[in-house]
């Protein structure tokens, strides 16, 4: 059984597809939601699907005491799921290429710090691009610098608000990631 945890932030809309999608695949399991805000929705999700979940400070983020966590799971997989603090080097040595991030556009595209959520939606429609889309990709020390596992895009049409693209690129997210997911952990 491959175990997964996912880290989020906010109101966890990708983390509840991947727990949902997960509990139809058989060899795959979420088994801890840890988010950095104790308030953030997707903790209640988690419990609410019979997950463990738990929040956690910057003071614990630092120190280890989410390493200790997911070892103590046993955890082969870490998924950040809308999760916005840089993953420190301790815990990318301790899950080598086993630590999955997805990016609200095309990578190498809109990409590095400050670039998440609407920023990223902000840029695409600044810069004029014509499509955006997802990366899934692998967790390295560097902000979205880590290897492509999957990416799928989508049009950004001239008259598209940042809402619109943001509303396009979050369905493919729901589309695509918990699949992508499962299939990474299950292919380990």
């Amino acid at each position: 059984m491959r175990r997964i945890a996912i880290l989020a932030s906010g109101t966890g809309s990708n983390a509840e597809c991947i727990m949902r999608h997960v509990q139809g695949v058989d060899g795959v399991e979420v088994c801890l939601v840890l988010s950095n805000r104790s308030q953030a929705p997707v903790l209640e999700k988690a419990q609410s699907l019979g997950i463990r979940a738990e929040s956690f400070t910057k003071e614990q983020w630092a120190s280890g005491h989410v390493l200790q966590l997911l070892c103590v799971a046993e955890v082969d997989v870490v998924v950040l799921a809308g999760f916005l603090l840089l993953v420190p080097p301790a815990l990318i040595e301790a899950f080598p290429d086993r630590i999955i991030n997805i990016h609200p556009a095309l990578l190498p595209k809109h990409g590095g710090k400050g670039m998440y959520g609407m920023n990223v939606h902000r840029a695409v429609k600044e810069a004029g691009d014509t499509e955006t889309g997802i990366t899934v990709h692998l967790v390295n020390a560097e902000y979205d610098k880590g290897r492509v596992l999957f990416r799928a895009s989508c049009p950004v049409l001239p008259t598209d608000t940042p809402d619109d693209i943001a509303h396009r690129v979050q369905q493919l997210e729901h589309r695509h990631f918990a699949e992508v997911v499962c299939g990474f952990a299950l292919g380990l």
